[in-house]
C-alpha cells in the first residue's frame, strides 16, 4: 500500500471512530464488582481501585477552571498553533494549563521507541484491515455502548457529526503514523488535547438535562473504566478480528501493536495499573468491561444513521447496503441489531464469501482471478470514506468544548 493510500485508510479508520475517544462515557449497566488484577497491568501492581470510580485528577480541575473563568476561546486559539511533538508550548498559555500540558506530554518511562516504530511498520502492512476494523467495526460498535452513544449525542459535537468526525479522525490517523511518537510526529499533541477534551466533557455534560436523564445515575462521565471500554473496542477488538480473519501477524508485530496502544492509554490519562500488560490480560479485561455493556439505545441508532448517511454520500445507490452488510459481518448479528443496521441476507452472504478471499489474496495465498469484484469494491469504498468530508491539506484542530448540545 502506497503512502497516500495508507494515509487515507488511517484517516478513514479514525473517521468512523468518531463516537470513541473524543466522546466516551461509561456504559449503561448494573456495575459488576471490579475483579481484574493490577498484577496483569503494565505497572505490575496497584491499589486495586475500581476504575469506574477513578477520573483524571490532573486534567479535570485545570480544565474546569478554564471553562469557569471563560478562557476556552483563548486556550483553543493557542492550541491551534501547537501541532508537533517537539514543538514548545504556545506562549501566553495560562500557567495552570501550561503546567498540566508540560507533564502530560511526557511519554511513560516504559515506552520503547523500537516497538513504537515496529507498530507503525505493521500498520503500513496491514492498513486495509486496521482501517476496516477501526471504521466499520469499532466506530459503529461505539453506538452500541449506551452511555457512550448518549454522551456523544448530548454533547456539543453531537449536533454536528461531520465536524466531530473530522476532529476525531486525527487520533485515528496519528496513532498509526510512521512518526507517531517521534519528535516530528503529532500523536503526543493529539493525546494531550484529547485528554483535555475529556476533562471538559466531564465538567459540562452533567449540566445537560438530556444526558442526566439517561445517564443511569452516573454523575461524572468518562471514568478511567470508560476510557478502557473504548480502548478495548479498538486494539483488543482489532487483534481479535485479525486472528479470526487469518491475517498473518508475527509475535513481534502483535507485541508492537499492543505497545503503541498501551502508550496511548497512558497518554490519555489512564493509570498504568489499569493498562493490560499482554493480550491475554487485555482479553480478560475486555470481557469484564466491554462485552457486558453492549446494548441498544435510541440515541445509538440515531447516531448510526448519521454515520451511515455520511458514508452513503459516496454512492447512495450501492455504498450504504454494502457497508451495512460488511459491518454486520464484522460486528455480528446481535450488535448489528442493537444499532439498527438494515439486513440484506443475500448481500451479507456475498460479503462473507468475498472478504476471506480478499484477505487470502492480499496475503499472497490465492491468485487474482479468484477474488470477486465485490471484494475490491468494498476495499475501495473503505479507502474513500474519508474523502466525503476531509481534505488532507486541511489542518484539523482538536479543541475544547464550551457547552453541550443545544436543546
Amino acid at each position: 500500500m502506497d503512502e497516500l493510500s495508507r494515509r487515507k485508510m488511517l484517516f478513514a479508520g479514525g473517521t468512523m471512530t468518531a463516537l470513541g475517544l473524543l466522546g466516551i462515557a461509561s456504559p449503561a449497566r448494573a456495575q459488576s464488582p471490579w475483579t481484574w488484577s493490577p498484577g496483569a497491568s503494565v505497572a505490575g501492581s496497584g491499589t486495586g481501585n475500581d476504575p469506574h470510580w477513578v477520573w483524571d485528577d490532573e486534567a479535570d480541575p485545570v480544565i474546569a477552571d478554564v471553562i469557569k473563568r471563560g478562557d476556552v476561546p483563548k486556550v483553543n486559539e493557542l492550541l491551534r498553533t501547537w501541532t508537533r511533538n517537539d514543538q514548545p508550548l504556545p506562549e501566553g498559555m495560562p500557567g495552570d494549563v501550561r503546567a498540566f500540558m508540560d507533564k502530560a506530554r511526557e511519554l511513560p518511562p516504559w515506552a520503547v521507541q523500537s516497538k513504537l516504530d515496529a507498530a507503525a511498520r505493521f500498520t503500513t502492512k496491514k492498513g486495509i484491515y486496521a482501517g476496516a476494523l477501526y471504521g466499520l467495526g469499532s466506530g459503529l460498535m461505539s453506538t452500541a455502548i449506551p452511555r457512550e452513544a448518549r454522551a456523544v449525542y448530548y454533547s456539543k459535537g453531537g449536533a454536528d457529526m461531520k465536524d466531530r468526525i473530522s476532529k476525531t479522525a486525527k487520533l485515528g490517523y496519528d496513532v498509526g503514523d510512521l512518526d507517531a511518537y517521534r519528535p516530528s510526529g503529532e500523536m503526543i499533541v493529539t493525546t494531550v488535547k484529547t485528554r483535555m477534551v475529556h476533562a471538559a466533557v466531564r465538567y459540562l455534560l452533567p449540566q445537560s438535562p438530556g444526558w442526566s436523564d439517561t445517564s443511569g445515575g452516573q454523575t461524572i462521565p468518562i471514568s478511567l473504566a470508560d476510557v478502557m471500554v473504548t480502548w478495548h473496542s479498538l486494539p483488543t477488538f482489532v487483534m481479535r478480528k485479525l486472528l479470526e480473519w487469518k491475517v498473518p501477524v508475527s509475535a513481534s508485530e502483535s507485541e508492537a501493536y499492543l505497545h503503541v496502544w498501551q502508550v496511548t492509554a497512558h497518554m490519555l490519562g489512564v493509570r498504568d495499573e489499569f493498562i493490560p500488560a499482554s493480550w491475554a490480560a487485555a482479553n480478560a479485561q475486555s470481557k469484564q468491561l466491554l462485552d457486558p455493556v453492549l446494548g441498544p439505545t435510541d440515541e445509538g441508532k440515531k447516531l448510526t444513521e448519521v454515520l451511515l448517511d455520511i458514508v452513503a454520500e459516496l454512492d447512495a445507490g450501492a455504498t450504504r447496503p454494502l457497508i451495512s452488510a460488511f459491518s454486520r459481518y464484522t460486528l455480528g448479528e446481535q450488535i448489528g441489531d442493537y444499532i439498527g443496521l438494515r439486513k440484506s441476507r443475500p448481500l451479507e452472504a456475498t460479503v462473507e464469501a468475498a472478504w476471506p478471499l480478499l484477505v487470502a489474496f492480499r496475503e499472497g495465498l490465492i491468485p487474482l482471478p479468484l477474488v470477486p469484484a465485490v471484494a475490491w469494491t468494498l476495499e475501495e469504498i473503505i479507502r474513500k470514506i474519508v474523502l466525503v468530508f476531509l481534505s488532507e491539506g486541511e489542518r484539523i484542530s482538536i479543541e475544547l468544548p464550551d457547552a453541550n448540545r443545544p436543546s
